[in-house]
């Protein structure tokens, strides 16, 4: 399916903030985290073209294509609570939800301006995931996120990186240079800021909307997935 289909409805003009939960840490200019209601995706439906955006879209989708409960996860390379989350909780909602075919996990972009690197890295993520490696990018760019912030210019490190994934390095770095993968990466941010998200990271369980770094995600998976029309 093209994940770019999903429809994630409300339009309003918010600032964003990445934060734990909803209250930001003191000394920290932060916006408070709250939730929106939001419509479920839309159902799946075969890609018409397998241009770059549907390749990059396919490859941020992971999980059983017959899984009917969809978790979108919103979220910003750069932002800490999105890793403090990710090395918390993703392996653990991968290993009991997504492994076992009972749901289908989505990433959408939301790289916040406060954060120099967020759109770089996001790129260099959906540009992997053009060659289907979106997900060990991912997670390089999570494990290496302290390293990669710090520095002025980090392609070297996102370089490094990609590589380590085993993707054919040069059409990367070209995907990356020509910024082929920029209109997604802004599409995604523009659909989550569409859906009132104030924070990252933000979860989308069905029509459930849970926000920040300690989103009791696993109790919202397992009570869509006990209602009638949930795939247990």
């Amino acid at each position: 399916m093209s994940f770019s289909l999903l429809r994630i409805l409300a339009a309003t003009t918010v600032v964003v903030a990445c934060t734990r939960s909803d209250a930001a840490p003191s000394g920290k200019k932060e916006a408070p985290t709250t939730t929106a209601a939001a419509a479920a995706p839309a159902a799946p439906a075969p890609a018409a073209r397998d241009s770059i955006s549907d390749r990059a879209d396919r490859g941020r989708v992971y999980g059983d294509s017959t899984a009917q409960l969809w978790v979108i996860m919103a979220s910003d390379f750069q932002c800490p609570f999105c890793k403090q989350w990710h090395d918390a909780d993703f392996k653990p909602i991968v290993d009991k939800y997504v492994k076992t075919g009972r749901i289908r996990l989505a990433f959408l972009n939301m790289p916040l301006q406060m954060h120099q690197h967020a759109i770089a890295a996001s790129e260099a993520a959906m540009c992997a995931s053009v060659q289907n490696k979106f997900w060990p990018m991912h997670e390089a760019l999570f494990a290496t996120q302290k390293q990669w912030e710090a520095v002025p210019v980090p392609s070297a490190i996102f370089d490094s990186l990609a590589n380590s994934t085993g993707v054919n390095l040069q059409t990367w770095r070209a995907c990356v240079r020509d910024h082929l993968t920029l209109p997604l990466v802004q599409a995604d941010r523009d659909r989550v800021v569409a859906a009132r998200v104030t924070s990252t990271p933000t979860f989308f369980v069905g029509s459930q909307v849970l926000a920040g770094a300690d989103a009791k995600l696993a109790e919202a998976i397992d009570a869509a997935l006990a209602k009638p029309t949930g795939k247990k």
